[in-house]
């Protein structure tokens, strides 16, 4: 397999097709791009771009966020989703304000100091902010590999030290050259190579998929299963929360009577918010964000 050849046409393919998203233009910000990273973890991008949008307008840089209160983040992330990504996010401000003078780092270590900051994230950042070579593997490149390379319809589990390994010997040597791949790789199984109905016909290196020239074979493994929403204790903290959202504080009653088919599950979830950090009571037992 002639990686390098397939990495152009892959990059080829990205320049005329990929999305025109704004933290992908030329004047985003370091900021700019760790704040999209942080939004687009398991969240679609026609929800994040107005988030996005707003987030950027009101906190331009990492010190605006920092100067606000952690429930002030968590009350303009609305309903992406996953809320502690906002209170990770309003907490690596202070850090990057704190001890990186106010800009968003470009060592891969320092970026992994950072709260919410994992591997995948970090990798991300210093690649597409800072134009740094890392292997960046996120869902839709471990896909795009698991089929072009692998011959899977679907990456395992959980990643693998194979798939790291796989991963870095397509990595382009060039500091630019790998930025381009990481973004073009993620296009491609975002926009072609999707997990449940992958538009082969459009891909630019479907001659080379050991997973198509093979008739696309179904997945072997363990049986894949979606995350669950409705009636969880997820959907019953961001019922909670929507209404602290609008509210400047409610009562726990007021709260609770929010969420009627499990007045258990209720107090539950009331009860992990107050322990996350993601709302707090006031001096007249009140809970706000």
């Amino acid at each position: 397999m002639d990686r390098p050849a397939l990495v152009a046409r892959v990059a080829a393919w990205y320049a005329a097709h990929a999305r025109p998203l704004p933290w992908r233009a030329p004047d985003c910000t370091p900021w700019g791009v760790m704040v999209s990273e942080f939004m687009l973890q398991q969240t679609p991008v026609v929800r994040v771009l107005p988030a996005w949008e707003a987030w950027l307008s009101r906190w331009p840089t990492p010190a605006a966020l920092a100067a606000e209160e952690p429930g002030e983040a968590v009350r303009a992330w609305g309903r992406l989703g996953y809320p502690r990504r906002a209170q990770r996010l309003h907490a690596a401000a202070i850090a990057i304000r704190d001890e990186h003078g106010g800009a968003v780092p470009a060592d891969l270590e320092a970026l992994r100091s950072l709260p919410g900051v994992g591997e995948y994230t970090a990798a991300a950042i210093a690649s597409f902010a800072h134009g740094r070579r890392h292997v960046v593997l996120d869902t839709n490149v471990r896909r795009v590999l698991s089929r072009l390379e692998g011959g899977q319809q679907y990456p395992p589990a959980t990643l693998t030290r194979g798939e790291r390994e796989r991963a870095a010997a397509w990595l382009p040597e060039s500091d630019a050259d790998a930025t381009a791949w990481a973004a073009s790789s993620m296009e491609l199984g975002a926009l072609i190579c999707t997990a449940d109905a992958p538009r082969c016909d459009a891909c630019p290196v479907q001659e080379a998929c050991v997973w198509l020239v093979a008739g696309r074979p179904a997945w072997d493994g363990p049986p894949r299963v979606g995350q669950a929403y409705a009636g969880t204790d997820r959907q019953c903290r961001g019922v909670l929360l929507g209404a602290l959202r609008t509210a400047d504080a409610a009562s726990d009653d007021t709260l609770l009577a929010l969420w009627t088919s499990d007045p258990a599950q209720a107090r539950r979830a009331l009860a992990s918010l107050l322990a996350d950090g993601l709302v707090r009571r006031r001096p007249d037992g009140s809970v706000t964000l």
